[in-house]
């Protein structure tokens, strides 16, 4: 028996004065409501209505249940609406986990003007490489940069892309050469990606046709930004997602290896533990970041 269906089928019979009318108030039908208010009082072990064909009273234990149970729902239902209220509010604390080297380019750079449009908003950032038990880690929302996000009970959201391509330094490919097929690579120095969902594979995607190449890296490490620092001291060739490329790459202080080749891209996904998780804190922050990601 819900105890709080009942309670509330109970109130609207004492406040209609009627088995009938609540029965239609409530969408139920009046056998039922006569059966669950039978049951309710064999559960308390008292009477709380008398009835004839024409009337009906409330006992003195009946008249005390009905004083409570509206109180008691009463309460419940400011409790809900000040729940919904606050869920709907841009306060409190808003708990992101993300990749270290997405977090420190990307949301390092666009938290300030987040923190500028929502000051009462706390952003609690945790910064890991590895996949994180959401619920366990108590995170709202977890920033992934992946192909395909395997099939779970998250929800997620692509909110963008992230390009990925073979680059190294000027000075190293001066002295080792420059490849101009992916069967040149074969002689340079690799730096890998351990986290990558082919470890010792790079999968070239060309403008007509693709290859792959089996890769035995001089240098495997799980972070981006390890790989990063490792070209720009002509340690070798190796992979970059756009996020970090594409600065270095203008300035160039980091050249593309075999332009017209790419790796596959990645998405970048807003994973949440449920539907319910997405209140107005979350979605601000997911819209915000998809928004700064495609400008």
């Amino acid at each position: 028996m819900d105890k709080l269906s009942v309670m509330r089928a109970f109130c609207r019979i004492v406040e209609l004065k009627s088995f009938s009318k609540a029965a239609k108030d409530l969408g139920l039908s009046p056998a039922i409501l006569s059966r669950e208010t039978k049951l309710l009082e064999e559960s308390l072990g008292c009477v709380l209505l008398t009835r004839t064909t024409r009337s009906m009273t409330l006992t003195e234990h009946g008249a005390h249940y009905y004083e409570e149970a509206h109180r008691l729902l009463s309460e419940v239902e400011a409790l809900e609406t000040g729940i919904q209220a606050r869920a709907q509010q841009l306060k409190g604390t808003l708990r992101v986990n993300a990749p270290l080297s997405f977090g420190i380019a990307v949301l390092a750079p666009i938290t300030a003007k987040f923190r500028e449009l929502y000051p009462d908003l706390h952003l609690g950032i945790t910064l890991d490489d590895r996949v994180v038990d959401m619920v366990e880690g108590g995170f709202d929302i977890s920033i992934r940069v992946l192909r395909e996000l395997p099939d779970s009970s998250l929800i997620a959201r692509r909110i963008g892309r992230s390009d990925q391509a073979l680059f190294a330094a000027p000075k190293y490919l001066s002295e080792r050469g420059r490849p101009t097929s992916p069967e040149d690579l074969s002689a340079h120095s690799k730096l890998g990606f351990s986290l990558a969902d082919h470890e010792h594979t790079w999968q070239l995607e060309g403008p007509s046709d693709g290859t792959t190449l089996l890769v035995t890296p001089e240098v495997s490490v799980n972070n981006s930004l390890f790989i990063r620092d490792m070209l720009l001291a002509n340690q070798g060739i190796g992979s970059l997602p756009s996020f970090l490329s594409a600065p270095l790459e203008g300035s160039g202080v980091l050249e593309r290896v075999l332009p017209e080749y790419s790796l596959p891209s990645r998405n970048i996904y807003a994973v949440l533990a449920s539907r319910l998780a997405a209140d107005a804190k979350a979605r601000t922050f997911i819209e915000f970041l998809e928004s700064e990601l495609s400008a």
